[in-house]
């Protein structure tokens, strides 16, 4: 099954102020590129102070806007031309300047009129000084604009040019294209709440020591992210991890299985659908200590009692919510993943190979196979795991409308 990225064949504009932060544009650019997409790039003047127009025209290559009443600029009116058939518009980075212009309905220049052409979503990038980012008539017009359907990717905290930590660092590159990609996304989840587990859980043996997996929690969280973009409200439930959480999700930090089954338990009910991604430890020791055990004195023998199984106690629950399981597998990957989603009462499970390449724990990719309760399936290729949590989720959308 083909799965091509949602980006590619898309016609995007990007725009560029005069912001120290316009190097990272060119990188964003270079990204969108790498995803198939057709850049087109409009800049303000001041931004080619930063970067170089020749830049961005070679490695889109096309022309970029700048100088609109230049007659060399163009033949046609640049920014009706660039402004054609798009299909989304990014302006990133984004001065105090440009935003206060687009929300008070200024176009003065070849970036301003570009904007006022637009007819497809617009996704803003800002960056700037933490005290500019804070003012009140900046943040007045952030509203107005937000107000009119604009969306924000809010700019990170950070080490600004000024050379303070605060918040106006421009955001990472990976989170803009993925909010630039969610606007492709219809919101068939809004009003619905998703629960997703992530990460490993640890089972303490004493104070110090315990016992875990190697899941990361990468896949877990890429779930919840990929769930927020279609419009629900995500509550992620997730062990230990060193993972930042994602914006807009709900997060419940757990450690143990015990804490996880709870934490579970209180939300799986208002939830319209549970994703249980997480590695749950099958094992704990039968005893645990609170204070550090001296290995001198410490038996050689470790007694260990299973864990709850909370998607079994999830999938026996009568009118239970759509619920899919994962199954990492070394050993007949398919039969068994198969037996998971009868014996505990699965809508849809995910199996992934841990002897595949590029595949399971700690892999920023993953090679899965989709299977519901009819065992049709979707083979996926290997792929980045944010790809593999969208296509899960239109999995998981496509049943629940045919089941629920």
């Amino acid at each position: 099954m083909e799965q091509r990225d949602l980006l590619f064949g898309k016609r995007i504009l990007l725009g560029v102020t005069g912001s120290i932060a316009a190097y990272k544009a060119v990188e964003i650019m270079r990204r969108l590129k790498d995803r198939g997409a057709e850049v087109r790039v409009a800049m303000t003047r001041n931004a080619t102070s930063f970067v170089s127009r020749l830049t961005f025209e070679t490695l889109s290559g096309v022309p970029v806007l700048c100088e609109e009443f230049r007659r060399d600029e163009q033949t046609a009116i640049g920014h009706i031309e660039i402004t054609d058939n798009l299909d989304l518009a990014l302006i990133a980075p984004a001065t105090a300047n440009i935003i206060g212009k687009i929300a008070a309905g200024i176009a003065d220049d070849s970036l301003t009129t570009a904007v006022m052409a637009l007819d497809c979503p617009l996704l803003i990038a800002p960056a700037m000084n933490d005290r500019m980012y804070r003012n009140r008539v900046l943040r007045k017009n952030i509203k107005t604009l937000a107000e009119m359907g604009v969306k924000f990717v809010e700019p990170d905290c950070g080490s600004l040019a000024c050379g303070v930590i605060g918040e106006g660092r421009l955001a990472e590159t990976d989170r803009i294209i993925q909010d630039l990609s969610s606007l492709l996304l219809s919101k068939d989840l809004s009003g619905r709440t998703v629960l997703v587990t992530a990460g490993p859980t640890r089972e303490p043996i004493d104070a110090v020591r315990f016992i875990s997996n190697a899941s990361t929690g990468k896949m877990g969280y890429a779930l919840a992210v990929a769930a927020k973009e279609r419009g629900a409200d995500v509550i992620l439930i997730s062990g230990p991890t060193q993972l930042a959480p994602p914006q807009g999700v709900k997060m419940i930090f757990v450690v143990t299985a015990q804490d996880m089954q709870a934490a579970v338990k209180e939300h799986a009910r208002q939830s319209s659908l549970v994703i249980m991604a997480a590695a749950v430890s099958d094992f704990a020791p039968l005893q645990s200590s609170g204070r550090k055990i001296k290995k001198e004195s410490a038996s050689l023998s470790l007694q260990l009692e299973r864990t709850v199984d909370i998607l079994r106690e999830l999938g026996r629950e009568k009118d239970h919510p759509f619920l899919v399981g994962f199954a990492a597998e070394t050993d007949d990957a398919e039969e068994n993943a198969v037996k998971k989603l009868r014996d505990k009462n699965l809508d849809m499970i995910v199996m992934n190979d841990l002897l595949r390449q590029g595949s399971g724990f700690a892999a920023d990719t993953n090679a899965v196979t989709i299977i519901d309760r009819s065992e049709k399936k979707i083979e996926l290729p290997t792929m980045p795991k944010s790809d593999v949590a969208r296509i899960v989720i239109n999995a998981a959308i496509a049943l629940m409308q045919q089941t629920h």
